[in-house]
């Protein structure tokens, strides 16, 4: 049990009596309801370029103003944050955030036994994204959706902490399924009542699967419409020309899982391929890439980039961290380095292509008028973590061509935008919710200072990111 001072605990009963449980108090560094945070440059999340020295302003939980600094006087009772150096950004919307990981028994460097397996990590996976700065997360794609609807209610109580959640229902996936933990749709009547199960249970979201079959996708799509609700998508069964034309909403993975150009592509079946010829043969400049990018736009089809589950196809990469290292479970750390070492002497032939040609045609996309959202998908490929990969995500943006303000604003915009949330959360803006990160640096400048988080504020209350990443050391790939 790691000690506790009297004072901290002390914080902690004073905290709890301000309508904070004390599970939450104990990680919060300011709980005022008037803030004033004074000589921070502040990157709003439109792609403007930065504010110099301002003030931003927070009452009950929203931003009440944000002026230069020294042109207002501190209230009576304001707490006052001096944050020279601090830059200020709108709370990262990440669009494709588990809370599971994926465990493989028994791996050994050149096998593991059956099934997969997918380990839910209710506490360690929500306060890992809000201590890296992500505010608001679509979980897209649950395998315990219980456990998330009931994880979100307890946050959104103040009981818990994590992030704003919108909770996806299970996998929408056809037969057969590599997940053993999956439903395996029958067919459309199936795939509409499975959609209006859980509408009726609360989830917000729908993701179809790599085995859906069109019919299926079809009906799950035009049944979520019905009730406002949006269906997006880790396909390869269907391409995504296919999925435009169905009305899906948005498409996960970039432009890495289309099958379109696969050999031997059969009608609703997955090749084994899963999309690799079609990235590998489809020239960013060329006429198949302009033909899809138009179909997706004109059909309104967001994209969302997940550009670090695809970066370690590149030998070497990603850096090693230590603070992801430090996260994880023993067990987890094991599987993750021998991983990496796996695909250090055995790297993907095509891996450099694949991630230079998904970069440039998610640049294309956005050039063309499309909307990228981004979001790391941190699954049990030991190498992507909750929070952290958010972060690897808008450094990869940059890679990609993207200036940093181009990165933060598809980080935080546009994913409020996709949710509807825009007036609300995504951007920094009077009237907004409070939703906010203070990091060391600046990011409009150097990319990789959105690693160096030190408050992050959801709905006005400022928690404390070290504390929070520390109540999760060694435990992510345990729980």
């Amino acid at each position: 049990m790691r000690a506790r001072s009297f004072a901290a605990l002390t914080f902690v009963l004073a905290t709890a009596l301000h309508g904070q449980a004390p599970a939450v108090a104990k990680y919060i560094k300011t709980n005022a309801s008037h803030i004033r945070l004074t000589h921070v440059r502040v990157i709003d999340g439109t792609g403007a370029a930065p504010l110099e020295d301002r003030d931003v302003i927070l009452e009950d939980g929203k931003i009440a103003a944000i002026t230069a600094s020294g042109t207002t006087a501190a209230a009576a009772g304001e707490t006052v944050l001096d944050l020279h150096g601090d830059t200020v950004l709108p709370g990262l919307v990440g669009m494709h955030d588990h809370l599971y990981n994926i465990a493989r028994p028994n791996l050994t460097p050149t096998s593991f036994d059956p099934p997969v397996i997918v380990p839910q990590m209710s506490f360690s996976a929500p306060r890992m994204y809000l201590a890296a700065g992500v505010t608001t997360i679509r979980t897209t794609g649950s395998v315990e959706p219980y456990t998330d609807l009931n994880l979100k209610r307890e946050i959104d109580a103040g009981h818990l902490i994590g992030p704003h959640m919108d909770v996806t229902g299970p996998y929408l996936e056809g037969s057969p399924s590599p997940f053993i933990q999956m439903h395996n749709l029958t067919g459309p009547d199936d795939a509409r009542a499975t959609v209006d199960y859980w509408i009726a249970e609360g989830v917000t979201s729908f993701k179809a699967y790599m085995n859906i079959t069109r019919a299926e996708l079809k009906a799950a799509i035009d049944e979520a419409h019905k009730h406002g609700i949006k269906v997006t998508g880790h396909l390869c069964s269907v391409t995504y020309p296919e999925a435009a034309e169905l009305g899906i909403d948005n498409l996960e993975h970039g432009f890495f899982v289309n099958t379109q150009l696969d050999p031997g592509k059969q009608p609703d079946k997955c090749p084994d391929t899963d999309g690799t010829p079609t990235l590998v043969h489809m020239d960013p400049d060329g006429p198949e890439a302009a033909a899809l990018i138009h179909t997706l736009v004109e059909h309104h089809v967001a994209v969302t980039s997940t550009l670090p589950v695809f970066e370690p196809d590149v030998a070497g990469r990603p850096p090693l961290r230590p603070a992801v290292l430090a996260a994880m479970s023993p067990e987890a750390r094991e599987d993750y380095l021998l991983i990496r070492s796996r695909r250090l002497e055995h790297p993907l032939p095509d891996g450099a292509t694949l991630l230079a040609h998904g970069m440039a045609l998610e640049r294309r996309f956005v050039a063309a008028g499309g909307l990228l959202i981004a979001g790391p998908d941190p699954t049990g490929n030991g190498i992507i973590l909750p929070g952290f990969g958010d972060q690897r995500e808008l450094e990869l943006l940059v890679e990609a061509g993207f200036t940093p303000l181009e990165a933060i604003r598809i980080g935080t915009l546009n994913g409020a935008i996709y949710l509807n949330r825009q007036d609300h959360i995504g951007s920094i803006a009077t009237g907004k919710n409070a939703d906010l990160l203070v990091v060391k640096g600046n990011p409009a400048a150097n990319i990789a200072d959105i690693e160096n988080v030190e408050i992050v504020f959801k709905d006005g209350i400022g928690y404390d990111s070290a504390r929070l990443f520390d109540s999760v050391r060694g435990d992510y790939g345990r729980y």
